[in-house]
């Protein structure tokens, strides 16, 4: 099989979808590996280093596009490249589908396949290639709300952690998800105080068992939401509803319940924003302020620390990518709960039934069994 790595093209995306060892594991096996020129380099991978291993570097996207069947990549494909995906090439990235109307119809119109590396659930019903970017945007919510707070940045000039005889700043985190928990445990560390929410009392006291006396694991309500809004120097959206748009948790209304110069960070803004007020934002210009709360909506946190994040990534998705190429995508999406549960778009037919609701569009049943 030809598996295509192209550049990332999205603002601020410095990482990449194959590292090295993954293509010449792919090169041993028979397959052949296409390189977009300079893919790696945001990463800190050389392109020598992909040579080396017997990877085909080419000088363009479209090069990439042209021969794959499989394009492997981090990111939802940009308008450019929407327009050289053709029908019968399965594309494996991050798509986030029910935040965005006009690719999850770009998508359709290329008769491809899209696998979303969001949906893909394990035998355990967890999400692994969810789980390591999540680890590091829960990790990266505290380190930009703790410089977000400060004054120079429009927040209210609190260290996160406080000095003897200054108290620290108060963290809202929302959801105890895999964002939520490595967001309080970092803001932990800190010597904040924290409150985190979520709605599974299972898993609320397994983190009450395990967390530190700074955090208090509270069940979320609407009144427990409001209440601690307006305690809140920094909140953390982390809710996730696997393929579909976040729900709004913190409305419109609720930012007046909150302090001027206080911070949300929407890690959830991915899939559409646990906060109403949240709209999609970039790392060259990652803020906005509504009501004197400052908002933070990157989509793509993680590739800051494009080196950090491709590792964690990729580490996951290669054992998926070597059943796709070992058995193509029919064979292994039968014999794969996983992979089919990846299927977001059959050849041009949506079959994910959450982005179906999100837009109300028609949808097919799931294929392959």
């Amino acid at each position: 099989m030809i598996v295509g790595v192209p550049r990332e093209t999205k603002r601020d995306e410095y990482r990449v979808g194959l590292l090295p060892v993954g293509a010449e594991e792919l090169v041993r096996a028979g397959h052949t590996v296409l390189l977009e020129r300079g893919a790696g380099a945001g990463s800190g991978l050389a392109d020598d280093a992909y040579a080396a291993v017997g990877a085909t570097l080419v000088s363009d996207a479209a090069a990439v596009f042209g021969a794959a069947e499989l394009v492997v990549k981090v990111k939802e494909p940009q308008p450019a490249e929407l327009a050289l995906i053709r029908a019968g090439q399965v594309v494996f990235t991050y798509f986030h589908f029910a935040a965005d109307r006009r690719l999850t119809e770009g998508f359709l119109a290329t008769g491809a396949t899209a696998l979303a590396y969001e949906t893909l659930r394990d035998d355990r019903g967890r999400l692994p290639l969810l789980i390591p970017m999540s680890e590091v945007a829960g990790r990266m919510s505290i380190q930009e709300g703790a410089k977000y707070l400060e004054r120079p940045q429009m927040g209210r000039g609190i260290l996160l952690g406080g000095v003897p005889g200054v108290a620290p700043a108060n963290v809202l985190v929302l959801g105890a998800g895999t964002v939520g928990a490595n967001a309080a445990k970092v803001a932990a560390g800190f010597g904040a105080n924290i409150a985190l929410l979520d709605t599974s009392l299972e898993r609320l006291r397994y983190l009450d068992d395990v967390t530190p006396p700074n955090i208090d694991c509270l069940y979320s309500d609407r009144h427990t939401i409001r209440e601690r809004l307006g305690w809140a120097d920094l909140v953390i959206g982390s809710v996730l509803i696997p393929g579909a748009r976040a729900p709004h948790l913190v409305e419109r209304d609720d930012l007046r319940l909150m302090k001027p110069g206080a911070v949300i960070i929407d890690v959830a803004i991915d899939q559409g924003g646990c906060v109403a007020t949240s709209r999609p934002t970039t790392h060259a210009e990652p803020t906005f302020i509504v009501d004197d709360v400052v908002h933070y909506c990157v989509t793509n946190m993680p590739g800051a620390v494009g080196r950090t994040s491709t590792y964690a990534l990729c580490n996951a998705t290669l054992p998926y990518v070597m059943q796709l190429v070992r058995r193509g995508l029919p064979a292994a999406a039968r014999d794969s709960p996983a992979i089919r549960s990846a299927v977001n778009i059959h050849e041009g037919r949506l079959v994910q039934e959450a982005v179906a609701a999100a837009f109300g569009l028609p949808c097919d049943p799931p294929p392959f069994g």
